[in-house]
């Protein structure tokens, strides 16, 4: 009843603030325990209340975050696809370019040696008559039309010489100019290869990331929903053990502390009507694992009660009341699964154990404490501390698991 009424007051607190509260300078948890200690102090309750919205929008937002890593993955390989293609189109159209200047060059080379060939014809031509003298010319011409005629040919000879070695040198310059640009596009093309092949492998890390991420997405979602059916599946053996057993609330402490001090009843009033985190089941109907853990941890001189491990948010799976596995340590000593039962308590270690329906660990868990005879010694969440096994259970266990 006490945490019925401290869960009104605290709605009651919350939902009546309206103006923006001041600036803390405390960590607030969002927890039951933290609410109950906080009940009249109105800036925690304040900052308790943004604390548990912003733990739910952070669950929200997790749900879309993967599909806003997806988009942006798929923004990234398209912007990389479009730089593969415009590199792509430069690598043409260098080809194109590379080719061009190609046949210019070949051009150029025969029309270098055509020019060459006849700048010596020439030149040799000028070499055989580099011996005739001004008076040659004028006594071996019989009137002065040939002189002039002559004297003509000579200059229009020196001229087209002077001319055609220019043209020469002009090729010459000209074919350097082009080999040399041939020579940049060549680099140019080099270096835009190795821009493809580092764009396409950047390509295919992306598509290979975004794949294996969908992947993992998928394999996440799976065991999700594998978990949450389990849950479920356990949550509804858990009630229906507690309404086939038709039992309810019973006192404050009524089946007393048991032989060893750490017995707990998941019917005790002080925390049966409690909700289990954020899962909206109560400790009455579906409670029996986490008091159970919560017998183990006392026995071992953990200090908690079964309304403390279910405040504990940490301890189970979403927003479920289903204890995630491993189960979270208890005493400073942590979870095994799967165990020999009679060796753990012949070592001293409390066993929780499954039974009833098995296809879900046990729709109820027990704890047991020692071994006798044949049979064991049992502290039952439902039924009260140090009961035999067999007055309730077979000693057919769903499953078994210890703290060491």
């Amino acid at each position: 009843m006490f945490a019925k009424k401290t869960f009104i007051i605290f709605f009651l607190l919350v939902f009546s603030l309206f103006v923006i509260p001041p600036q803390i300078n405390f960590s607030a948890e969002c927890s039951l325990e933290a609410i109950q200690s906080a009940v009249g102090q109105d800036t925690q309750m304040r900052a308790i209340k943004d604390q548990c919205q912003l733990e739910s929008s952070n669950h929200q937002n997790a749900i879309s975050e993967f599909e806003k890593e997806k988009q942006q993955a798929l923004y990234q390989i398209s912007i990389t696809s479009l730089q593969i293609e415009e590199t792509k189109q430069k690598i043409t159209d260098i080809k194109n370019e590379i080719d061009v200047l190609g046949t210019r060059i070949q051009s150029l080379d025969q029309s270098l040696n055509y020019l060459s060939k006849s700048l010596i014809v020439r030149i040799v031509e000028g070499y055989k008559k580099r011996n005739f003298s001004l008076l040659d010319v004028i006594f071996k011409n019989n009137s002065a039309g040939d002189l002039f005629g002559q004297i003509k040919y000579l200059k229009t000879a020196q001229d087209n010489n002077q001319k055609l070695l220019y043209t020469v040198q002009e090729t010459k310059t000209n074919y350097e100019e082009q080999t040399k640009l041939r020579e940049q596009k060549t680099k140019e093309l080099d270096s835009l290869n190795n821009s493809l092949l580092q764009l396409q492998t950047d390509l295919e890390n992306k598509k290979g990331k975004l794949i294996q991420s969908i992947a993992d997405q998928q394999n996440q979602k799976a065991t999700a929903d594998r978990i949450m059916a389990l849950a479920q599946a356990q949550l509804a053996g858990f009630k229906s053990f507690v309404s086939s057993a038709g039992v309810g609330t019973i006192s404050a402490n009524q089946f007393g502390t048991g032989s060893d001090g750490a017995y707990y009843s998941q019917r005790d009033e002080r925390w049966a009507n409690q909700t289990i985190a954020y899962s909206g089941e109560n400790i009455l109907n579906v409670g029996c694992l986490l008091t159970s853990v919560a017998m183990v941890a006392k026995h071992y001189g953990d200090n908690v009660t079964p309304s403390n491990i279910a405040s504990d948010q940490s301890r189970f799976y979403g927003y479920t009341a289903y204890m995630s596995l491993p189960w979270k340590s208890v005493a400073s000593r942590s979870y095994y699964g799967g165990i020999n039962v009679d060796q753990e308590l012949a070592n001293g270690n409390y066993v929780i154990v499954g039974v009833g329906g098995c296809s879900y660990g046990g729709s109820h868990f027990i704890v047991l404490t020692k071994k006798d005879g044949d049979d064991y010694i049992m502290n039952d969440p439902i039924y009260g501390p140090d009961l035999k096994l067999s007055t309730h259970y077979s000693k057919s266990f769903c499953s078994t698991a210890t703290f060491k």
